[in-house]
């Protein structure tokens, strides 16, 4: 191996070992569970601590965390969002809604289940999650970042013919 590739492989290394330790979050708030997004991120339970931080624009983001229901128009706004944002870039769907609709499980209008049409790398369960919650969903995935398995952004494009047949069953 010539020092050109060590220098390089350290640096990945290096770059891969910061990246989960300084993670952007843009939080697209669908419904009620951004009412814990405050706390979570200010002194009570500061999530920037653990180097998370809301930022407000999609190219510039890590993190896309999709919080409370999602209903059909809403889903459109989130696809784009996510494919504006560079990769590598990772989902939290938040609260019980990403995962099965939530209280609106029958509603005509909602999606049930947001990995359905995006790659979710982190489900926090609840309804409502709490801060600590939240924080802990954070945590997983930096984990899964550091063990190189948060790659739902590759699997939106290997798998995209899948994604965007969802997606057109959806929207039309």
């Amino acid at each position: 191996m010539e020092m050109q590739d060590v220098i390089e492989e350290g640096y990945v290394g290096i770059l891969e070992d910061l990246r989960k330790r300084s993670l952007w979050m843009l939080h697209y708030c669908t419904a009620c569970g951004a009412i814990e997004l405050p706390p979570t991120i200010t002194s009570r339970f500061d999530a920037e601590r653990f180097g998370i931080a809301p930022f407000v624009t999609s190219r510039q983001s890590d993190i896309l965390l999709v919080t409370g229901y999602i209903n059909i128009k809403t889903l459109r706004r989130i696809v784009t969002v996510y494919e504006q944002m560079l990769p590598p870039k990772y989902v939290i769907g938040f609260g019980s809604c990403t995962i099965n609709g939530g209280i609106y499980w029958d509603s005509y209008a909602v999606v049930k289940r947001l990995d359905l049409y995006l790659p979710v790398d982190v489900y926090i369960a609840g309804c409502m999650p709490t801060p600590m919650a939240v924080i802990e969903g954070f945590r997983s995935l930096m984990k899964l970042i550091d063990e190189g398995k948060a790659n739902g952004w590759k699997k939106y494009i290997e798998d995209n013919a899948y994604y965007k047949e969802n997606q057109r069953k959806v929207l039309g």
